[in-house]
């Protein structure tokens, strides 16, 4: 682990949360959902083609069965770090090989364009490790937690260099290309250029970040609570306490819909936090 990608771990670790693994997973065992358990999930989407569920793991990419139990999409047992469903069956990720696998630590970023069964590497292979992912605008904006760099790409290959700084999760306005928030330490940071330049984090404290729809920006805290702000970032106001403990991953699918991941399980609200489903239970386990 280099020093900026131990920047990135001391601030999950100020956060109350653990980063997992920098290097590939050992683990390239079963896919049969018979005998599977999910832990140190990364990221959280739906497939807006079926509105399937899709979760990522250190040990993968993974599904709801018939029977509500995790199965294994593809035949990747990878460890997927950033991951963001960008449209139908395309998802954006990065993350680390197996133990097994020949090649560079670092995926870089790759994209699937069939729900996760396949996967092409676009750039930065060998050389980043983005921790966190959104793709809004047209655009891949990256947490590069390899080289502490808030970057932004097109087309996925060509990179443009943002602000340095330690950040656990970002999110981009819908509205506004410009306007970039990360999760830090002291707390949400703000970028009013596109990423150039942020200024210090301000409270509340959050962990991860999601905003799918005006005025519908969603934070989690390290203890799980949930945070709305309806004027991008400016304030706060927590709504509830996601079950389950220390948060794992958060994804606003709409704006009263949203996904989080916490200690024991991936839950659902549909009425903004107000209540949740378990969409699928998971072993107690930290965060990113």
């Amino acid at each position: 682990m280099n020093t900026r990608h131990a920047f990135a771990a001391a601030t999950a670790v100020a956060l109350g949360l653990t980063l997992a693994a920098c290097a590939g997973s050992d683990d390239d065992t079963a896919s049969s959902a018979s005998d599977v358990s999910v832990s140190h999930i990364h990221g959280l989407g739906l497939d807006p083609s079926d509105q399937r569920l899709y979760i990522a793991t250190h040990e993968g990419i993974y599904t709801p069965d018939s029977q509500g139990k995790p199965k294994l999409v593809g035949d990747r047992n990878d460890d997927f770090m950033g991951f963001r469903v960008a449209g139908d069956k395309t998802f954006y990720a990065s993350g680390h090989p197996t133990s097994r696998e020949d090649g560079p630590g670092n995926k870089g970023l790759i994209r699937s364009t069939d729900a996760g069964q396949t996967w092409k590497s676009l750039s930065l292979s060998g050389k980043s490790d983005f921790h966190a992912l959104d793709y809004v605008h047209r655009t891949v904006y990256g947490y590069d937690a390899t080289n502490g760099l808030l970057r932004t790409s097109k087309d996925g290959a060509t990179w443009k260099n943002g602000a340095e700084l330690q950040a656990l999760d970002i999110a981009v306005s819908p509205q506004d290309p410009d306007l970039v928030l990360a999760t830090t330490a002291e707390g949400v940071a703000r970028s009013t250029d596109g990423g150039k330049t942020f200024t210090e984090g301000k409270r509340p404290v959050l962990a991860y970040l999601s905003w799918q729809a005006k005025g519908a920006l969603y934070g989690i805290d390290p203890s799980g609570g949930l945070y709305r702000s309806t004027d991008g970032g400016t304030t706060w106001k927590k709504l509830a306490t996601a079950p389950g403990g220390k948060p794992q991953a958060l994804t606003a699918v709409g704006a009263e819909h949203i996904l989080a991941a916490t200690q024991t399980g991936v839950y659902e609200s549909k009425d903004g936090g107000k209540t949740f489903d378990e969409r699928l239970s998971v072993e107690s386990s930290g965060g990113h």
